[in-house]
Parts: structure tokens; C-alpha cells; sequence
């Protein structure tokens, strides 16, 4: 496997991060034009995107043991974020669940993997905090949806998250490639009897099929397999907190494709968030 430098990698992160930006646009125009819910989104998305890497990348011989704790936390933080949005809806769920990865993946990564947390990175992360809020904050205090519930769902989504993020990290060694094909198989074969239920069967027009093409390609397969490759050559927390980079382009796109409109604090924590980000990804140290 070809030596990833920390600094190439934070470009992965930073690329994964734009992609899995667009996920949500794309994902809410398919319940729009393919009828379909939120678990059969994923259901397709993680389907085609393992068919997506297979191009590129050999099938897994055996599922071992890490491809199954990979390919189920997938399975578990994308359904408890879907779950948490039921109940809280996104403002909350989102502020939640990006706010809390990072932290956990922060401690986990000091406490498990001995990983220590530089001051510029440690401020990078209370940076990237503050901008989070900023962005989304207003949105989740007027929400009316919030329970006990959802905020239980949206950290369930964070420590899976977090969880996929460490164990990728401890095994950096391992393929990434055929890490990220093999967790995809096996959250979907997690998450296909939930759709199932829910209606798998999307809707057919060229529009809905361009639009699963794209969620397949681009923020799965494309953002996962650099995620993964990421992984390789930087600090779990540096990680996490350049992937915060992802609620900045959902907002953007908000605004651009949904009519959307941002307050000038929340434009505010858009700038918060990429200065995290950029002071990270500029840092050559940064694994």
C-alpha cells in the first residue's frame, strides 16, 4: 500500500468532507423524486457504492472481524442519525451528532489509541465547536420536536461514528479499500430488512437514477474510500474535526438549492469552521 503523508491525507479528509456535504441534498431530492425513505436511501447508497469500488477494488475473500464492526457502526450511525432527525428533527440532530463525534473521537482517540492532542489541535476542535453552534445552534433551540429520544439517537449516531473513525485508525495498517467495500456490504445486509419494510423499490426516472448514481459515487464510495485511506496518516481527532467541514457545504447547498437562508451568525460559524479546518489541513504535522 502506497505511503499516504499526513498532509495528503487531510486533502482526503478534506474532499470526503465536501462530498458527504452534498449526501444530504442529494438524499432529500430522492424522497422527493424516487419515493423513497430514509433507510432505503442508505440501503442504495451503501449497494452502489460497494459496486461503485468493486471497479477499482478486489471483493474481500472473508468478512473478518474488523470488516464487521466497520460495516455494522456504519450501519448503526446512519440509521440512529435518520432515527434522531425523526424524533428532534435535523437542526438538533445534526448539532448533536457532528458536535459529539468529535469530542468522543477526541477522547477515545487520548485514552485508547495514546494518540496526544497537540494545543493547535485541541483549539482546532474548540474552533470548530463554536463555529458548529454558531451555524446550527439557533435552528436546534427553536426546534419543537426535541425529546429525550432523539438526542439518545443523535449520540448513538456520534459514537458510531467515532467508533468507525478509532477502530479504522488502530488498523490504519489494514486495506482501506477493501475496508470501505466490506463495510458497505455489511450495513446494507443491516439495514435491508428496515427497508424493506419501509419500501425499498424507488421510484424509476432518469432523475431518480442520476440521482442514486451520484449518491452512490460521489458521498459514498468516493468520500469513504478517501476517509478510509485518510485514516492512514492522521490523528482520529484531526480527522473528525476536518470532517465537520461537511455541515458548511450542506448549508451552502441549502441556501443554493432549497431557497434556504442563513442568519449573519450562522455565515459566521460557517467561517469558524473552515478556519478549524484549514489551519488543520495546512498543518504538515497533522498525523
Amino acid at each position: 500500500m502506497t505511503h499516504v503523508s499526513a498532509r495528503r491525507g487531510a486533502v482526503y479528509m478534506s474532499v470526503s468532507a465536501a462530498a458527504w456535504g452534498t449526501g444530504g441534498a442529494a438524499g432529500s431530492l430522492l424522497f422527493e423524486t424516487a419515493g423513497l425513505g430514509p433507510i432505503a436511501v442508505s440501503l442504495w447508497r451503501y449497494l452502489l457504492a460497494a459496486a461503485f469500488l468493486l471497479v477499482c477494488v478486489p471483493f474481500p475473500r472473508r468478512f473478518g472481524g474488523r470488516t464487521l464492526l466497520v460495516g455494522l457502526g456504519m450501519a448503526v450511525y446512519q440509521t440512529a442519525y435518520f432515527a434522531a432527525i425523526a424524533h428532534s428533527g435535523v437542526a438538533l440532530a445534526t448539532v448533536v451528532t457532528m458536535g459529539a463525534t468529535p469530542v468522543l473521537t477526541a477522547l477515545g482517540s487520548r485514552y485508547l489509541l495514546r494518540e496526544r492532542l497537540g494545543g493547535v489541535a485541541l483549539g482546532a476542535l474548540a474552533v470548530a465547536l463554536a463555529g458548529l453552534l454558531l451555524l446550527t445552534g439557533e435552528q436546534a433551540l427553536q426546534s419543537r420536536t426535541a425529546s429525550l429520544a432523539g438526542l439518545g439517537y443523535a449520540l448513538a449516531s456520534a459514537a458510531g461514528y467515532a467508533g468507525v473513525t478509532l477502530y479504522s485508525r488502530r488498523h490504519k495498517d489494514d486495506d482501506p479499500g477493501a475496508a470501505a467495500v466490506g463495510g458497505f456490504v455489511v450495513g446494507a445486509a443491516c439495514l435491508a430488512p428496515f427497508a424493506l419494510a419501509e419500501g425499498a423499490l424507488p421510484e424509476v426516472s432518469w432523475t431518480s437514477l442520476a440521482l442514486l448514481a451520484y449518491l452512490g459515487a460521489v458521498p459514498t464510495a468516493l468520500a469513504y474510500a478517501l476517509f478510509f485511506r485518510a485514516l492512514t496518516a492522521l490523528r482520529a481527532t484531526t480527522a473528525s474535526v476536518i470532517s465537520l467541514g461537511e455541515a458548511v457545504g450542506a448549508a451552502v447547498l441549502g441556501v443554493a438549492l432549497f431557497g434556504e437562508r442563513l442568519t449573519p451568525v450562522a455565515w459566521g460559524g460557517c467561517v469558524l469552521l473552515l478556519a478549524a479546518v484549514a489551519v488543520l489541513a495546512a498543518r504538515s504535522d497533522a498525523g
